[in-house]
């Protein structure tokens, strides 16, 4: 019988103590064995498509610090690709595609879109093989509010100025963008599910560009339909969602017209307050700063003990605000996860 980990008894309402713990990006530069593989590599990119690099890549931060969770080593990009829009990823600049204006070109065959992402789901399944049966493994995605961003600017660097002028000049055609860019979104989080995965995370990096309006069109209202197709297929799916730097308000309606198991908030989120308004409805993962985490010494333990007081007895996922910093130092790493591990 599967062993039912620390991270999916969270997920189901569970107040596990101490919690579990993962980190966004927590595989990365900042790891002396990623930056040696990702040399052997050559790009990025490559690794990204290399299910054997990709695994290894996945699995170095579960070897070093033991997280409850394996975050597959892949991109948000990954989509967009899918859907016939090939992406070069730039050092100190990020990824760039040629921009699109409408979403009659994009490539609707979900085979199409099965055989474009095949190399994350061999990577889903080779990791989750040399995984012992209480780490849970966790895929994700782009949400299509950001993804269609990144399409509509052929890159990411505008503010989402290019998006939001499209939504506003033709909402209708804007509308087939991001229902296109769900339907993809949906099949990928499905399939990853298939391939191993235990839990699924969205990522709307730039939910914060929006008025209120404009993110329950363009953020809620998406989630919303992907995590209904994703349980269409897998009842018992538990998905987490990320929106990042959103209002205090929109992070409420998140969390409830959703229907996510779980909500990442970011570092400016008041714990307290997520505590009192969203973890009534959903489970909580946040929010240390991650350059407390650079720091280290009183700011990270000073830090990791807020959230832990401030979430005690609840459903909570001890995580970053964002991503670990690549200057980031392994001890203070050590140090986080010994901190976490030990709240008495």
């Amino acid at each position: 019988m599967k062993i039912e980990t620390k991270l999916i008894r969270v997920l189901s309402g569970e107040a596990v103590w101490p919690p579990p713990i993962w980190l966004m990006r927590q595989a990365g530069r900042y790891l002396p064995e990623y930056r040696e593989l990702r040399a052997k590599a050559g790009s990025f990119w490559d690794m990204c498509n290399s299910p054997q690099m990709a695994a290894e890549v996945t699995l170095q931060p579960i070897r070093r610090f033991a997280f409850d969770a394996a975050v597959v080593f892949s991109d948000i990009m990954t989509v967009p690709v899918a859907l016939g829009c090939p992406v070069t990823i730039k050092e100190a600049e990020g990824p760039v595609l040629k921009a699109v204006t409408s979403a009659a070109g994009l490539v609707r065959d979900p085979a199409h879109w099965e055989k474009a992402l095949a190399p994350v789901y061999e990577t889903l399944k080779i990791v989750r093989a040399g995984l012992d049966g209480e780490t849970s493994l966790i895929g994700f995605a782009g949400a299509p509010w950001t993804l269609a961003t990144y399409l509509a600017a052929g890159r990411g660097r505008d503010e989402q100025k290019a998006a939001k002028l499209w939504a506003y000049r033709d909402p209708e055609s804007f509308s087939g963008l991001v229902d296109i860019l769900s339907d993809c979104v949906a099949f990928h989080l499905i399939k990853q599910l298939e391939a191993g995965a235990d839990v699924v995370q969205l990522f709307d990096s730039w939910a914060s560009a929006l008025t209120s309006s404009g993110f329950t069109r363009w953020v809620v209202a998406p989630t919303k339909k992907i995590v209904s197709q994703v349980r269409q297929a897998y009842p018992k799916a538990r998905i987490i969602g990320f929106p990042r730097a959103t209002t205090l308000s929109g992070y409420e309606l998140y969390a409830r017209a959703t229907g996510v198991d779980a909500v990442s908030v970011d570092t400016s989120t008041p714990i307290h307050w997520a505590r009192e308004m969203l973890s009534p409805y959903v489970c909580l993962q946040g929010n240390l700063d991650p350059l407390a985490l650079v720091v280290g010494g009183r700011a990270l333990d000073e830090g990791v003990d807020e959230i832990l007081a401030a979430l005690r007895g609840r459903a909570f996922i001890f995580n970053l605000g964002h991503g670990v910093s690549q200057e980031t130092p392994i001890a203070h790493v050590e140090r986080l996860v010994a901190r976490v591990r030990s709240a008495g």
